[in-house]
């Protein structure tokens, strides 16, 4: 089929676009699109290839209303009761409430074939007028996400997956938070620290490892190998016995709270001592990293404040399409000092003086 001359670029496709490409009735594209009977086969393919190739899509709500808006946010999120995703999913949740608009969730699941195009189509078909992604891995074959967005979507922590008129990002990024591990763990006189990564096809995995990586590159000190976890304490506890068996490992960053609680107790059981012998860093604060023993050090996510942010910044740019994005401000980075890190072995130095002053 030709393509059609006289569109405006980036213009949403219409029914009548589809019925001129097909060479049919915008009555005709109606009857294919909503089912009805008495419609040919040739007539039906030749519109839905028609459809398929202007990326034009029914929206039902939209027709419904004078506004052509169903005052609605769809979120695309991992099906997962990991603190990280299910802690913003919460958030975002309780930022809803307070824009007016109602809340459609698509949980997507390791392995799905549809996956984030799938759940984004699904959103799309519903009327949505705008997209949450926070959807925290890659899709199981890459780079297949030729999906059309015509609304504005939010990003939270992960690299935008689609094109769309309006694109929000919103939320730390997760190589900053390595960095500060890092750096305290470094000034604290450790020479080095190791790293327990999580599953490397997680965005944050990746820049946490990134961040840990070019940290250790920028104080000119030397990289130990990666030990690969999965976010849970059984890896950490699994990793934690090979590191123990180290005497020249004396800092850990672990890429979650839940793997360094893990870390510690096979430590503790290998007879390394936390801190003393070996000091220990998490990410998230997890409700029960101060009441481990020894309490965690780890960086807080701010999950309240990144979802609020971000539904503000998406709602201004679902209600305001002509208007300039609300500026973007990074968070602080939180670290929360605990009892788990501590100067390498027969080192103390003036700069842990200040630090728990």
């Amino acid at each position: 089929m030709a393509r059609l001359a006289g569109r405006s670029a980036g213009a949403p496709p219409r029914s009548t676009d589809v019925a001129r490409l097909a060479g049919v009735s915008q009555k005709t594209v109606s009857r294919v699109m909503n089912s009805e009977q008495y419609v040919s086969a040739d007539v039906r393919r030749r519109v839905m290839e028609a459809a398929e190739e202007l990326g034009y899509r029914l929206n039902h709500a939209a027709r419904a209303l004078a506004s052509g808006r169903t005052r609605s946010i769809g979120v695309v999120t991992l099906g997962t009761a990991l603190y990280g995703p299910a802690s913003l999913l919460m958030g975002v949740e309780r930022a809803v409430r307070d824009t007016g608009y109602a809340l459609r969730v698509v949980n997507t699941f390791e392995g799905d074939t549809m996956g984030i195009a799938g759940a984004v189509n699904s959103l799309l078909d519903q009327g949505v007028d705008g997209i949450v992604i926070s959807e925290p891995i890659d899709e199981e074959d890459g780079d297949d996400l030729s999906v059309r967005v015509d609304v504005p979507f939010l990003v939270l922590g992960a690299p935008p997956p689609f094109v769309a008129p309006r694109v929000v990002t919103a939320g730390l990024v997760a190589h900053q938070l390595a960095r500060a591990v890092t750096e305290h763990l470094l000034e604290l006189g450790h020479t080095t620290v190791h790293h327990l990564a999580g599953p490397q096809r997680w965005y944050a995995a990746r820049d946490r490892l990134e961040g840990w990586r070019a940290t250790l590159a920028a104080h000119g000190r030397r990289e130990p190998s990666v030990i690969a976890g999965d976010w849970s304490a059984a890896s950490g506890y699994t990793a934690g016995r090979r590191l123990a068996a180290d005497d020249s490992v004396t800092a850990v960053f672990a890429a979650n709270d839940d793997m360094a609680i893990g870390l510690i107790r096979a430590l503790l059981e290998a007879g390394r001592r936390v801190p003393e012998d070996v000091s220990v860093v998490g990410l998230d604060d997890i409700p029960v990293a101060a009441y481990v023993s020894p309490p965690l050090t780890t960086v807080r996510q701010p999950f309240d404040a990144t979802a609020q942010d971000g539904l503000k910044r998406l709602v201004h740019a679902i209600e305001n399409p002509d208007a300039d994005p609300i500026p973007v401000h990074d968070p602080p980075v939180n670290l929360v000092v605990r009892s788990s890190t501590a100067p390498p072995p027969n080192r103390t130095t003036p700069l842990l003086r200040r630090i728990t002053a």
